[in-house]
């Protein structure tokens, strides 16, 4: 009896121990069941949070974006506002230039005549140094529509093959009238060199090299020559002026600054050499300086030299030098619409003997042929006139009437490319305001001479 019931409590005591492991089994199976369920909300609950971020974020980017838009199409419109201001001012500045060089050059014009009607000493030292402050304005004119011309993009270079000679003769010319007013010497070394750069580009930073020599040097040499150094020309002018120091050599170069000048110095504004760096830039030119103060300066221009042929160049106005020939009796044909330029220049021609008939249109100029009955040995003729005529216009018209090709000179304030270009296709002279009478006088003289009129076909 005793035996069963151990053995019934064996069994039981086996029945519970393996009923507690089932029991534990299912424990654990509940809790790793209950614990998948909380990772999967915690996993459920992240991923909520974070589209919620990702809108959030999306949200915040297409904000971004929108300003970014505003901000651009602000940027643009400035810089679209920028861009019509500086194409106005240079605009502006073209206008103007040219209107102030109309009254400019009636004024050279009329100073001229009076020069010649001057004898008394005072007079004369009176009109010398109006004439130098009229030759300054004309400077400093000519380099603001530079400087408007570099500004609006529209000046740009047409690198060629360049004769130095080409250079140097006609700034010769131009310049040996100053050196020997202020008493000094000007040199320029002949050269046979060539090298490949912009013609007219070059021979303004020349020009304002020597310009600015002459203008600072109080007793000595101006000297312009060559050096080959390599496949490079160095075009250098020398001075015996007073130097510059080392503290200035920099601040030379910006507008509106200059040298130390002594007293009675006929000094610039300090546009020159602002010029020569920029137009040595858009050339790719190295313009450098070196000076000893009290001993004088050396500026330089480094150009590439070229074996290129070179072709036959343009006369330029600066490089007329024909010999005077009598005037006396020469019927002139003037066609100019500014009044005081009209008179300045009439008056000058009739003080060389010449006999003019001044008019402001074709159609005036016409009627006056008409009403004298006469074929004019040449015609002077404004580019701009009013109504938009031309003065190409204007002598192609009369020339047409008269069944006759007779020389022209065209003369303007109209500094472009496209002006010379126009001039240059119908083969008349161009000379630019304001006019240097010296100039006119001899390429009238030389047109006279050599160009009588002609019969035309």
């Amino acid at each position: 009896m005793t035996d069963t019931k151990t053995s019934q409590i064996a069994s039981l005591e086996r029945e519970a121990a393996k009923l507690r492991k089932i029991n534990a089994a299912l424990m654990s199976r509940v809790e790793r069941s209950t614990d998948q369920q909380l990772n999967a909300f915690s996993l459920f609950e992240t991923a909520i949070a974070l589209d919620q971020q990702v809108r959030e974020r999306t949200q915040q980017l297409k904000h971004v974006l929108q300003s970014l838009e505003k901000t651009n199409g602000r940027l643009l419109q400035a810089k679209q506002q920028a861009e019509a201001a500086s194409s106005l001012k240079s605009s502006v500045l073209v206008s103007v230039t040219h209107d102030l060089l109309q009254p400019l050059n009636a004024a050279r014009l009329t100073l001229s005549a009076l020069t010649e009607m001057v004898t008394e000493p005072k007079g004369v030292i009176l009109t010398e140094q109006i004439d130098r402050s009229l030759a300054t304005l004309e400077d400093m004119l000519r380099t603001l529509l530079d400087i408007s011309k570099l500004d609006a993009g529209v000046l740009k270079p047409e690198f060629g093959p360049v004769a130095i000679a080409s250079l140097f003769e006609p700034l010769q010319h131009e310049f040996s009238p100053t050196a020997a007013k202020r008493n000094l010497a000007l040199k320029i070394v002949p050269s046979s060199g060539v090298v490949r750069s912009d013609p007219l580009m070059l021979r303004r930073i020349l020009q304002n090299l020597l310009a600015n020599a002459l203008r600072y040097t109080q007793r000595g040499t101006v000297m312009m020559g060559c050096r080959t150094r390599g496949d490079d020309i160095c075009i250098e002018v020398h001075d015996t002026g007073p130097g510059i120091s080392e503290a200035q050599r920099e601040a030379i170069f910006v507008e509106f600054q200059r040298g130390e000048a002594s007293a009675g110095d006929n000094a610039g504004i300090g546009l020159g050499l602002s010029i020569v760096r920029r137009f040595a830039g858009v050339l790719g030119h190295d313009v450098r300086l070196t000076s000893r103060p009290g001993k004088g300066s050396v500026f330089s221009v480094t150009v590439p030299r070229t074996t290129d042929p070179v072709a036959i160049p343009v006369r330029e106005q600066a490089s007329v030098d024909y010999r005077y020939g009598g005037m006396e009796g020469a019927k002139i044909l003037l066609i100019e619409n500014d009044l005081s330029s009209a008179e300045g220049l009439a008056s000058l021609l009739e003080k060389w003997g010449c006999d003019v008939a001044v008019t402001i249109s074709k159609t005036e100029a016409l009627e006056r042929i008409r009403a004298l009955d006469g074929i004019p040995d040449a015609i002077i003729a404004d580019l701009h006139l009013d109504n938009g005529e031309t003065g190409i216009e204007a002598v192609d018209v009369i020339c047409d009437a008269i069944k006759t090709n007779v020389p022209a000179i065209i003369v303007t304030a109209d500094y472009s490319a496209r002006a010379a270009s126009d001039v240059s296709a119908f083969g008349h002279e161009l000379l630019k305001k304001p006019i240097k009478p010296a100039e006119m006088r001899s390429l009238l003289s030389f047109l006279l001479a050599s160009e009588q009129p002609s019969a035309r076909l």
